[in-house]
């Protein structure tokens, strides 16, 4: 029984349930993918799995459970990928792919950022991608402290970027009523009607919000982080 595989241990006492563990949070993330956190609740669940609400109960206590497990379930997938990432000379580098992995499963998933790493004894998955990211960032041969602080330093910034950008798009995007590029264009117009001399940092920086594209805005950002990790290491 391994933290990847998302087992854990069925609750005794309780009336076996005709499902697995592994079925319940593979359902468990497919209805987040498909309509978010607010669609999850045990009875939505019972109605796919085919069974009464009181089977998901043999699995898990309550709802935060259920999105933890689940959570780590995608977590246990990351560090199955990262685990196949072969190290380079360059630390930085097998960092930033490792952060990049992280942040692909992170965007695609607006119910993942406020779940990711809670040390609650649901997520060893979570504790696995930390001594990744640490083991890299060790290489680089700073204090701990420094160590500490650029493995928090990456995290923040990827956790934080990917959530802001995973939000739930407007409905009118959703409806197909405005595309994405569209929706940017007219806030592009929006911020250009400002006034100049109040708002000179958007009138400098607006034709690249307008052509923009965000997987390109974050790996930006992480290089910026990045580059601040390596000259501490040249220090």
């Amino acid at each position: 029984m391994t933290p990847r595989t998302a087992q854990a241990a069925p609750r005794h006492g309780r009336r076996r349930a005709s499902h697995s563990m592994a079925t319940v949070i593979g359902e468990t993330v497919a209805l987040l993918d498909e309509s978010g956190e607010t669609a999850l609740t045990f009875r939505a669940l019972a109605a796919r799995l085919g069974g009464g609400v009181a089977s998901i109960y043999w699995y898990v206590d309550n709802k935060d459970e259920l999105l933890d497990r689940a959570t780590d379930h995608i977590l246990g997938e990351v560090v199955d990928q990262t685990d196949g990432f072969a190290d380079t000379d360059d630390p930085i580098t097998d960092l930033r792919a490792v952060a990049i992995a992280l942040f692909a499963a992170v965007v695609e998933r607006p119910w993942l950022g406020q779940y990711l790493m809670r040390d609650n004894g649901t997520q060893p998955n979570g504790m696995r991608m930390y001594e990744t990211l640490g083991r890299h960032v060790m290489r680089l041969g700073l204090s701990p402290r420094d160590t500490f602080h650029g493995v928090s330093a990456v995290l923040g910034f990827v956790i934080g970027t990917a959530t802001d950008l995973g939000q739930q798009v407007p409905a009118e995007v959703r409806n197909g009523t405005v595309s994405g590029e569209e929706l940017i264009a007219r806030a592009a117009d929006q911020w250009r009607s400002l006034d100049p001399d109040e708002h000179p940092f958007v009138h400098y920086i607006v034709d690249e919000f307008a052509a923009h594209d965000d997987a390109d805005q974050f790996r930006a950002g992480l290089d910026l982080v990045l580059a601040g990790l390596r000259l501490q290491a040249d220090a």
